[in-house]
């Protein structure tokens, strides 16, 4: 094939040769090319010497195909095509970004604060983040990978694991004070405003109700209880000393790396029944898309390493 390519020193001029071939004329092929008449004749003159033989029947004021001159202009009309095709293919899909869908938690919190890592290694790929706490059609709204946070009942067959994590209660430094040290007691809590995530898909351990009953103190009245829809807005609050949080040790890591968020003394540090998963759409994904779920797994076994999930 190389050999061959070699001595295909004619590719060139093909295009003058096809646009001659369908106007009949060297005056309005180099009108349409943007050429000299003249031009456009050597062009046609050096491939009729490269083939040996005439593609053009020249006579007066006219000129008309060859025999070898139709069989050439249809293949070249139809190579023509079939590169117009490729090349607008190419153009769609060279910055076609890889849609990603997560929860609006795992995005704000694990997701986002990593993807500067990505894109600095890759930042010929586009990234589009579908952050949504519903369960979407993967398929139907176009997503390339999936980042779900299920129980094992609901895990998909084709998932990779990614994680686990471990759920404690925690705080702000200046609201946990001593409550690092023991762990607190009724009038502890009485004291405490609980940040409580109200969770779409329940995980007991998310549920202060069961901490309470865990820590020995079922009856215990908090001074106030604040109610979340979005755990990225109830860590948020937490960070910013309003109240006590459940903790998912894979979202909280940068907040307790930093000493932002610090666990209260507990006894008990559950595991969640639910893990995190990913699902790529394509049995035979894009480059890009593989790039990406590469570097999610690479980043998920990071993430087992730093927090034992």
């Amino acid at each position: 094939m190389q050999n061959t390519l070699r001595q295909l020193a004619f590719l060139a001029p093909l295009q003058g040769f096809e646009a001659t071939a369908r106007h009949l004329s060297f005056t309005l092929a180099a009108s349409e090319l943007c050429l000299t008449q003249s031009a456009i004749s050597r062009q046609v003159q050096g491939l009729e010497a490269q083939l040996g033989v005439a593609l053009f029947a020249r006579h007066h004021r006219r000129l008309e195909l060859t025999p070898a001159g139709e069989r050439l202009l249809a293949t070249v009309q139809d190579v023509f095509r079939q590169l117009s095709a490729t090349v607008a293919a190419i153009r769609v899909d060279q910055r076609r970004p890889v849609t990603l869908s997560t929860t609006i938690g795992v995005a704000a919190m694990w997701l986002v604060p990593r993807l500067s890592r990505f894109l600095a290694e890759h930042p010929e790929v586009d990234v589009r983040i579908s952050a949504n706490n519903r369960l979407v059609d993967i398929e139907r709204e176009g997503i390339d990978l999936a980042l779900r946070y299920v129980p094992p009942e609901q895990q998909p067959a084709t998932s990779h694991f990614l994680f686990g994590e471990d759920i404690f209660p925690v705080g702000a430094p200046s609201l946990v004070g001593e409550l690092a040290t023991r762990v607190p007691d009724a009038d502890d809590f009485a004291r405490l405003i609980l940040l409580n995530y109200d969770d779409p898909s329940p995980d007991p351990w998310l549920d202060w109700t069961i901490w309470l009953k865990q820590l020995g103190v079922p009856d215990a009245k908090p001074k106030a209880v604040l109610h979340f829809n979005h755990y990225d807005q109830l860590i948020a609050a937490a960070v910013a000393g309003q109240g006590v949080a459940l903790g998912r040790s894979v979202l909280i890591t940068e907040h307790l790396a930093s000493g932002r968020l610090q666990p209260l003394a507990s006894p008990y540090r559950h595991a969640s029944l639910r893990a995190y998963h990913l699902i790529e759409a394509a049995t035979e994904p894009r480059p890009e898309v593989r790039l990406l779920a590469d570097w999610l797994r690479a980043e998920a076994l990071a993430c087992r390493g730093a927090t034992g999930a």
